[in-house]
């Protein structure tokens, strides 16, 4: 079988090596890495990431990933899932520390969790998901849909790029895609069999077959 390849982007924020050895159990061809040519060879992109969005996106620029990514992610198509803050990162700005800019692929903004008395912020734990879009990203779970979270601010955009939502006091994005775009809340790489299955789910679509 012709396992394609994939590469977890490295910008040095984010649980790469909790990523690479989830994706390791779907025997695929995988590796971490920031150069531009693992990049333009890849079948599908990861976006991991943790901490602050404006770390993150600092991070990102100082090692120059932007013009890349959009040549094979906006340009060529190639699929991308947004892992947490990755997942942030794909939109238009961040509240969060400050007004900071995102990639603006996919329209929308991140914003503090605002819950009612009683949920504590930051949002850590394992959530039930509401799924709206069931392909791709949630093709292969099976009855339930329950993921592990773990942050304080939340994407906010139109309905029609949201593929799920939890409910934690408020209603939370907890998934978005547009095209080859995708992105989770949630980490699947600590949600055991259901992460697995949506990491799955989101290659083999793009793919890159495991």
């Amino acid at each position: 079988m012709n396992h394609k390849k994939v590469v977890i982007i490295d910008y040095g924020v984010g649980n790469t090596q909790s990523v690479f050895n989830a994706i390791s159990k779907l025997d695929c061809r995988v590796r971490i890495s920031d150069r531009l040519a693992d990049i333009r060879n890849a079948d599908a992109l990861i976006l991991p990431g943790v901490g602050a969005f404006d770390e993150a996106m600092k991070n990102f620029d100082q090692r120059d990933l932007r013009t890349v990514l959009e040549s094979e992610v906006i340009a060529g198509g190639k699929p991308i899932l947004g892992i947490c803050v990755g997942m942030q990162m794909l939109s238009e700005y961040s509240e969060e520390n400050g007004h900071h800019s995102g990639l603006g692929w996919i329209p929308g903004s991140v914003r503090k969790i605002v819950s009612p008395s009683g949920y504590s912020v930051p949002h850590v734990g394992w959530n039930d998901v509401a799924v709206h879009m069931e392909a791709p990203l949630f093709a292969r779970a099976r009855s339930s849909f329950h993921f592990y979270f773990d942050h304080s601010y939340h994407f906010q955009c139109e309905k029609k790029y949201v593929g799920a939502f939890c409910s934690y006091g408020i209603e939370i994005v907890a998934a978005v895609q547009k095209e080859n775009i995708f992105g989770v809340q949630f980490h699947p790489e600590k949600s055991q069999l259901s992460g697995l299955r949506l990491l799955k789910s989101f290659l083999v679509s793009g793919g890159a077959t495991c």
